[in-house]
């Protein structure tokens, strides 16, 4: 299993804290979010469920560029073994 030592800069971390008291935040922002800030100054990577959805994310075009920053930070964290 490869660890991945990258973690949350403190400017996604932020981004990601503004996602999460935003009430009009998507499920899929928030899901995002929660990966992002889980991952800042912690051993936390990327789970493989999170990982999927971050990659269908960058996938698609339906998504703005602040769900795609979120999607983009979550996968440069996930396990480099998969």
């Amino acid at each position: 299993m490869g660890y991945n030592p990258k973690r949350s800069s403190a400017a996604v971390a932020s981004l990601a804290a503004q996602v999460l008291q935003d009430g009009n935040s998507s499920g899929v922002q928030r899901r995002l979010a929660g990966s992002v800030l889980s991952q800042t100054n912690t051993g936390n990577q990327t789970g493989a469920e999170l990982e999927g959805l971050a990659s269908r994310v960058l996938q698609s075009e339906k998504y703005n560029d602040l769900t795609q920053a979120l999607a983009g930070s979550v996968l440069s964290q996930s396990n480099k073994a998969r």
